[in-house]
């Protein structure tokens, strides 16, 4: 018997050594997840877990590729806990059809294509090769909030019933 979504990522949240239990506090004037019809729009997730950041910083100064890969990994995993809380359950993802990372780069860092890789490997491992199949934008930014070195945002279409 498969595991269920839901059991895949908690077992990625036991991976990357935290927890996704606690509240997902945003920064600012606006919802962290907005549904339109089969579709929730998930607002950017930077790498906080409770009130920490845990990537801060330049990628390609401050940062390491795999530091930021890491932080990739937790933004798109806070995602998809808005996600598993606004539905119960991660198995009522049909697909993700969009995700889009930014990272804070230095000016000679060119590899962000592969910092988002840490986020799709996630979306593949805890969705499956089908609903977590997407395409996606990487780009390289000067500043993120709260000097996170990766924001992500997606969007999740959901069975219909």
């Amino acid at each position: 018997m498969t595991q269920s979504a839901d059991a895949r990522f908690l077992e990625q949240a036991q991976l990357l050594g935290y927890s996704f239990d606690g509240e997902i506090k945003i920064g600012g004037n606006y919802v962290p997840l907005v549904r339109d019809g089969h579709h929730f729009y998930v607002s950017g997730q930077i790498p906080r877990v409770g009130n920490t950041v845990v990537v801060t910083g330049a990628v390609g100064v401050e940062v390491s590729l795999v530091d930021a890969q890491k932080a990739a990994k937790v933004c798109v995993m806070r995602g998809l806990a808005l996600l598993q809380r606004a539905l119960g359950s991660l198995g009522h993802i049909q697909s993700v059809p969009r995700i889009t990372v930014y990272v804070q780069s230095a000016s000679t860092f060119t590899q962000q294509s592969e910092v988002a890789d840490g986020a799709s490997e996630v979306l593949f491992q805890v969705l499956g090769p089908q609903a977590g199949a997407h395409s996606r934008t990487s780009v390289g930014v000067l500043q993120l909030p709260k000097n996170a070195a990766v924001e992500i945002d997606l969007i999740a279409s959901i069975w219909s019933n």
